[in-house]
């Protein structure tokens, strides 16, 4: 990037890129393409990666890039997984990356091994990102250009194979399913297992975790971890090694980690069922890694909630729980859904935030029969209870007692 260009990025770093687009530039130094790029990318990035923001001399990829691209918090997860994974392993370690993409997963994680190794196969990104890696990277690092699957038959052994499959198909349609993806990781992965130590996937937070597990093999699988960031779901981790025993789910939602033994987390048993539905209960909301795990049998015994109804993914206890993975609320007032019952209940109420479970009702059709706009205060819960009847639970967010020390994974 010539000085011109670099100059009009720095001008115009806090520009509406359309606009831009539309002035056009008159000085013919200008690379015009490349300036929306890189001053789009440092918007998203300011979002996305803050650090990568505040670093000069970074070069950001084409917009696709940098929303398929790991956020900050998702990749400082992945590099903090590495480094317990690595505690109690021999050095020298290795990591190779067959799937680098813009390297941000990559960059973090790199930091905990002794030597790592970036593959990439789009010439274009590749020249990016390794100018990237160059400038941000201490470990002794090996950048390849190269197809990530031809390049790991020359590979003897790594201490860890990462893997981001590319989600979508020749046409740029999203593709969700492991053996849809590219590379095919259920093809690769008995030769990834005998030639290292761990082999980390990523992939879609749209799979179904327990799917992925009998995919790819339960003798395999060690951890499962569905990462959130900012309460949306955006990646599915799966460890693999064919050393060890024992598979753990582990759902992170930003500082919140909720961690439990697979086979527990299989069970579907709920210890306590809500019986009497009265104000003055406390009311518990999962996060959405632990809605996207599913694990609500052990989130119940943990906590010691009950579940408002099997399929409700609600739970409630009399005193107010410290530590619970997800928002607590006071339950105000407990209505049926006859007209009479929520006219007395709900008042003059005019304003609300509305969540429907294991409710025949949409959000919007519930706003539209109770004329009420979105805001406020006051939160509705409508959803079915155990004996199923449906009720409209109405609530005040609540704050939780001191949390004690949280469990990590």
């Amino acid at each position: 990037m010539n000085e011109a260009t670099q100059q009009y990025v720095r001008q115009h770093a806090d520009d509406d890129v359309r606009q831009l687009a539309l002035r056009g530039c008159k000085d013919p130094e200008v690379d015009m393409s490349l300036a929306l790029q890189q001053i789009q990318g440092r918007q998203t990035a300011r979002r996305k990666l803050p650090t990568w923001a505040a670093c000069e001399g970074i070069c950001f990829p084409p917009h696709l890039n940098m929303e398929q691209c790991s956020s900050e918090p998702a990749a400082r997860y992945k590099a903090a997984l590495c480094r317990r994974l690595l505690s109690a392993h021999p050095s020298p370690t290795t990591l190779v990356d067959l799937t680098g993409g813009f390297g941000v997963d990559f960059t973090f994680m790199s930091a905990a091994f002794d030597q790592a190794t970036y593959v990439e196969r789009d010439e274009q990104l590749f020249a990016i990102s390794s100018a990237n890696i160059r400038l941000l990277v201490a470990t002794p690092t090996t950048l390849v250009c190269a197809d990530g699957t031809e390049y790991f038959r020359t590979v003897q052994r790594a201490t860890m194979f990462f893997l981001d499959p590319a989600r979508r198909d020749d046409h740029g349609a999203r593709t969700y399913g492991m053996a849809d993806c590219t590379p095919d990781v259920l093809t690769m992965k008995d030769e990834l297992l005998s030639r290292s130590s761990y082999v980390l996937l990523k992939l879609s937070p749209m799979l179904d975790w327990r799917k992925a597990v009998d995919d790819l093999g339960r003798e395999c699988v060690r951890e499962v971890h569905i990462v959130a960031v900012g309460g949306e779901c955006k990646e599915l981790l799966v460890l693999l090694s064919a050393e060890g025993e024992g598979m753990r789910l582990c759902c992170v939602n930003d500082e919140t980690e909720f961690s439990v033994d697979l086979g527990d987390a299989a069970s579907d048993e709920i210890d306590g069922i809500w019986t009497n539905p009265v104000a003055g209960n406390y009311l518990y909301e999962p996060n959405a890694a632990i809605m996207k795990g599913g694990c609500f049998a052990a989130l119940s015994r943990r906590y010691g909630v009950q579940s408002v109804a099997r399929n409700s993914h609600l739970f409630v206890s009399p005193h107010p729980v410290a530590d619970f993975p997800g928002r607590m609320f006071r339950i105000s007032a407990v209505a049926t859904m006859n007209k009479h019952d929520l006219r007395s209940t709900l008042g003059d109420l005019r304003r609300a935030s509305i969540t429907v479970r294991n409710f025949p009702l949409s959000v919007a059709d519930l706003r539209k029969r109770l004329r009420l706009t979105d805001g406020g205060d006051t939160y509705l819960f409508a959803t079915t209870l155990a004996d199923g009847s449906r009720v409209l639970l109405v609530c005040h967010r609540s704050s939780p007692p001191k949390p004690s020390q949280r469990e990590g994974c």
